[in-house]
């Protein structure tokens, strides 16, 4: 898949800004530029040395399209591992198509999406894992994402793979070679040993299985979807815990009539909060399918917070709001859920004690809270009790920690294989069979990291990426 034609893309988001930078990789990258850039100093670039700076201007003939910032980066010290040149222009978006243009002209060709990487992977500057991570590094929002994202570009996952890998590899190098002498029946390979590398890689490869339900979260936030009867709060509390009017509050009951949906990043966790439609009998079509669409994303959510009125509560009594609590505890009975007691400077304390305990009662999965939507207090108690929903001990130590779901599959798949090997040692099956489940393993491994990799694989991970990087 190696290609020696020069790319080119804008490395900056597309539309006007102070500067923009386009980038070119491949071969010809120095030549091209030079025949279209003079310097101030009247220095020739491609005789230049490679990470310098020049100033100058970008021609064509006697016309000059900008005033221009060049840096070389010779291979194979680049991102790409080959020559690459990025020029910072002004950006004006009439001067970055321009210049783009010409240079298609000279002979570029626009690059495709994520096609910089993919020739920074195919020239060894990074694995596939380290790659896919650019992707991750770019998207990132909060500070978990960022932090999971940089440990993995910097090859924390990788390394903890390839040394899994290699020493996998050596032991299946010797079972390999008892196969060979198999008439001599020679054991190369230390059982014992084997045995322990093999329990050692599959409690490894358990933890970051594990990891991955964190990863998702902290990859893609946590869905809080926020139910409840008519005119209890909801929209109040969202826009309480946002700090800001998002949702429309109104004493007309049924207001929210379509689900609302804002993302609030808690200590580096993303949450993404859906306000519903109240749940209530109606005959009111256009609020009808409003409920419909609150419960199906109750479906979607990972945690639920069932607001109630602490007023109206008082006044009907805890039954009606056990009724609906177990409503929603019956149809979804994995999904934590968080009974939020609104207006509760109106409750007396002393009652939030058997509130809670009523509420609650022989159901663990169940947290009360009391709040004051209007007053925004008890917000932050929420707000805590909603990252406790989220192991975050890996990530404060540093540990790796799976986002991937291509990786994901691939250490299902290797724990299998490598779980085969571990009956196969206890049974003691032949070599000949035990080697066929290591090199599935091994496979597996190098799916990974890319050491295993084919067309279709890399063109589904690199369509993914920005054009330009």
């Amino acid at each position: 898949m190696i290609n020696t034609e020069t790319i080119v893309a804008l490395a900056t988001p597309s539309g006007a800004g102070a500067i923009a930078v386009i980038r070119l990789s491949g071969k010809n990258s120095i030549a091209i530029v030079s025949a279209i850039f003079q310097s101030v100093s009247g220095k020739n670039i491609a005789s230049q040395k490679t990470h310098t700076l020049h100033l100058g201007t970008i021609v064509d003939g006697s016309k000059v399209f900008d005033q221009v910032l060049v840096s070389i980066f010779k291979n194979p010290n680049s991102y790409t591992g080959e020559d690459v040149i990025e020029i910072s222009c002004h950006g004006s978006v009439f001067i970055q198509q321009q210049i783009i243009q010409l240079l298609i002209r000279k002979g570029c060709r626009m690059a495709q999406a994520g096609e910089f990487t993919l020739r920074a992977f195919l020239n060894g500057k990074l694995d596939l894992s380290q790659a896919e991570a650019v992707a991750d590094l770019i998207s990132s929002d909060n500070e978990a994402s960022h932090q999971i994202a940089m440990q993995q570009m910097r090859g924390g996952f990788s390394n903890e793979i390839s040394k899994l890998r290699e020493e996998l590899l050596n032991f299946a190098s010797l079972i390999e070679l008892e196969l060979d002498f198999a008439e001599e029946d020679v054991a190369f390979a230390d059982r014992s040993q084997f045995t322990d590398l093999v329990t050692r890689i599959e409690f490894v490869l358990k933890r970051l299985i594990d990891s991955f339900a964190v990863g998702n979260v902290i990859k893609n936030g946590i869905p809080v979807a926020i139910v409840g009867e008519p005119n209890v709060g909801k929209s109040t509390l969202l826009n309480a815990l946002l700090n800001e009017e998002r949702a429309i509050v109104s004493e007309i009951a049924g207001t929210t009539r379509d689900t609302i949906e804002d993302e609030l990043v808690i200590d580096g966790i993303g949450f993404r909060f859906i306000d519903t439609a109240g749940i209530r009998e109606t005959k009111d079509v256009v609020e009808s399918i409003g409920i419909k669409k609150t419960f199906e994303k109750i479906e979607q959510a990972q945690v639920v917070l069932i607001l109630v009125d602490g007023c109206r509560m008082m006044v009907d009594g805890l039954a009606t709001v056990k009724i609906e609590i177990e409503k929603i505890r019956n149809q979804y009975p994995l999904k934590p859920i968080v009974i939020i007691i609104n207006k509760q400077d109106l409750i007396l304390n002393e009652n939030h004690l058997k509130i809670s305990q009523e509420l609650t009662t022989d159901n663990h999965q169940l947290a009360t809270l009391f709040i004051s939507a209007k007053n925004k207090t008890g917000i932050d108690e929420l707000k805590n009790t909603l990252l406790s929903f989220v192991n975050t001990g890996a990530l404060r130590n540093n540990e790796t920690i799976v986002t991937n779901s291509r990786h994901y599959d691939s250490l299902l798949k290797a724990l299998e294989e490598i779980q085969k090997v571990k009956f196969g040692l206890q049974s003691n099956l032949p070599s000949d069979l035990m080697a066929i489940d290591i090199r599935q393993a091994l496979y597996y491994f190098g799916e990974i990291t890319g050491e295993v990799t084919n067309d279709e694989l890399l063109g589904n991970i690199f369509a993914n990426f920005c054009i330009g990087k």
